[in-house]
């Protein structure tokens, strides 16, 4: 795993002391090698968190043998042992033992379709000095972050993270109010758009190139779409089963290749307990280390259920109990996310990576099952909302204020108060809105609520479905599950999940895998009936059909938790002084009422309501605004 940074001009040459100042800011993700290599109209940085072929030969920027083709790449290649025995074959010489070099020599042979063959996770820019271009690729669902700046002076940058492009000379940043809203309403924003406007978000399964005197021409590459609109046809689901338990053991064992200690996070949940489960199917399990930690809430802790799997597995096992000072790991946080990441399970990630990065290198996840398979309650929710739908809304909007004003708030984890406020809120409106509102933090009216009076006319224009909305046209023809499925891989997934992993694993230099985003997993799953996902209200129906003969059955059968901090909890203590101090004077006013964010605050410590999610979202914005205070409103 590494960081990668670029700067292309073809007016003038680059200063490369610019791109040495922009790999610094990625040393975290690489912290035992770096580079720099100034090539005509392109310099390219690197820093190298070594994976495969520790050699110093495969220390990047890498080039052929040629020395006609440049690669600085951040992931790893699964199939990259297949490739390389092909490409020699058809002529191919290599230096080095990397995967890297891999990826180079099938630029060399293929050229753009490259990428088409490649299983794995990856962010990489090839310069081609024969054909003077750059060309830059992403992995399919965006397990590796990429962003880029085009500037006035004809300046391209590229970078892992925005805090390197951040210390490009002539960048003069302003803050994307439409992206800052987007933000309120999700905790994370989609799409290409971030929360600087010169900022761009390079997008999953995309290509672009860069060549003299053209605009950046960029396409997809690859889409799931297809494989939900075809489903397989199968003799029984039985026959599925024995596909799924093939793919999740090969995915498995080409994330077990490493030259550095190797481990698993373990939940005890299905997802994680499978991957280690099929770890076990290449490795004695008495070498398999797995990682878990909890907090003292019991609500919030798993490591019971994790303990007990491991011990099923008879994999060696390591658990933290979490007492942690919410101020300080919340100030950490925001250094390790570079963007507002505002996401509770951000802090147990954080916590979890530090603590298995003293152990181990790269880690195996389960990330990308619930996806997949249909894992998440707000499927359920779906379902059980097109009944509710038979109520005339006036009802169901009376009823989520009467649950406001009778059921007691709890501070539980996603508590019996909150999940009927939700229902019956998000009951009221179309499914696919009401889908998206399930993870809603501040709903519209919310905001109309808190934000200033200048901005009342930009929030009526102001829809947070609509940067969606062509993804759900993308499966239109489909079962509602899965444009529901669609819809989240193509956001929740890539846009939150993987960039909390991602930020929060590479914050500590280790290196996170997950199987059940192989792009053949993928595949799979999308092109099942919806009945083998959701099973009336069973979630994840054959992935829990096809563990049986690998897992207990009061594993199997066990409700989902969900890996999250007890934010609201600490907002009605620890973290409640740390939010009224930060708040006070913050540039946040720029936007919102100081009396209104008062009173979120002040009804959640008397216990009127449950702030958390909120209050996390806007000390999270104050946090970085502070940070980045020479970020401006600019229309």
């Amino acid at each position: 795993m590494c960081g990668i940074t670029g700067w292309l001009n073809w007016d003038y040459l680059p200063d490369k002391n610019i791109v040495q100042r922009m790999t610094n800011a990625l040393k975290h993700r690489g912290p035992d090698a770096e580079g720099i290599k100034k090539i005509g109209p392109v310099v390219l940085g690197h820093r190298r968190l070594s994976i495969i072929d520790l050699d110093i030969k495969s220390n990047q920027p890498l080039s052929d043998i040629t020395g006609n083709y440049w690669i600085v790449y951040n992931g790893e290649i699964y199939n990259y042992k297949q490739l390389k025995h092909q490409l020699k074959k058809n002529g191919s010489h290599f230096k080095t033992h990397s995967d890297t070099e891999v990826i180079l020599e099938l630029y060399k042979k293929m050229g753009d379709e490259c990428v088409s063959i490649l299983n794995g996770m990856f962010a990489f820019a090839i310069w081609d000095n024969a054909r003077q271009r750059l060309f830059l690729a992403r992995d399919r669902v965006g397990e590796k972050p990429l962003f880029y700046s085009l500037f006035n002076d004809g300046s391209f940058v590229f970078a892992s993270e925005p805090r390197a492009l951040r210390q490009f000379h002539s960048a003069k940043y302003d803050i994307d109010t439409d992206a800052l809203l987007q933000f309120l309403s999700n905790n994370y924003t989609t799409g290409e758009q971030t929360l600087i406007k010169q900022i761009r978000r390079f997008p999953p399964a995309h290509c672009m190139v860069v060549e003299r005197n053209r605009p950046p021409r960029q396409w997809c590459y690859w889409d799931l779409a297809h494989h939900f609109q075809n489903k397989t046809k199968y003799k029984s689901i039985t026959e599925a089963c024995d596909i799924l338990q093939d793919l999740i053991r090969d995915a498995v064992e080409k994330r077990m290749v490493s030259d550095v200690p190797l481990g698993a996070f373990l939940s005890g949940g299905i997802d994680s307990s499978t991957i280690v489960a099929a770890m076990g199917k290449h490795e004695t399990a008495s070498n398999i280390k797995t990682f878990s930690v909890g907090f003292s809430e019991e609500n919030y802790s798993e490591l019971e259920e994790a303990n007990a799997c491991a011990k099923f597995l008879g994999v060696e096992h390591f658990e933290k109990k979490l007492s942690p000072n919410p101020s300080l790991i919340l100030q950490s946080l925001l250094s390790a996310s570079d963007e507002p990441l505002m996401d509770s399970s951000v802090l147990p990630m954080h916590c979890l990576a530090n603590f298995a990065r003293q152990h181990i290198t790269v880690a195996l996840s389960g990330d990308g099952a619930d996806e997949c398979f249909a894992g998440y309650e707000t499927y359920i929710a779906d379902r059980l909302s097109s009944f509710a739908r038979l109520i005339p809304k006036r009802i169901l909007v009376g009823m989520s204020e009467l649950i406001d004003t009778l059921l007691p708030v709890s501070f539980a984890k996603v508590s019996l108060d909150f999940k009927l406020k939700s229902f019956f809120t998000g009951s009221s409106l179309d499914p696919q809105r009401a889908h998206c509102s399930w993870r809603s933090i501040f709903r519209k009216s919310d905001l109309h609520n808190i934000m200033l009076p200048k901005w009342q006319e930009r929030l009526k224009s102001y829809d947070s479905f609509a940067p969606i909305e062509h993804h759900y046209k993308a499966v239109s023809s489909c079962h509602p599950l899965d444009q529901f499925l669609y819809v989240d891989i193509k956001t929740w997934l890539t846009d939150d999940i993987l960039v909390k992993v991602d930020r929060m694993t590479m914050a500590n230099s280790l290196e996170s895998r997950a199987p059940f985003l192989d792009h053949r997993l993928l595949e799979f799953s999308a092109s099942l009936p919806v009945k083998w996902k959701l099973n009336n209200l069973k979630t994840k129906y054959i992935l829990k059909r096809c563990q049986k003969t690998n897992l207990p059955g009061w594993l199997i059968n066990r409700r989902k938790r969900g890996f999250n901090a007890p934010v609201s909890n600490w907002f009605s203590k620890e973290l409640f002084y740390l939010g009224t101090d930060l708040l006070k004077d913050s540039e946040i006013y720029t936007w919102f009422s100081k009396k209104e964010i008062s009173k979120l605050q002040g009804d959640h410590l008397q216990g009127k309501k449950d702030n958390g999610l909120k209050l996390l979202n806007l000390v999270g914005l104050t946090l970085w605004l502070k940070d980045h205070h020479k970020y401006r409103y600019n229309g």
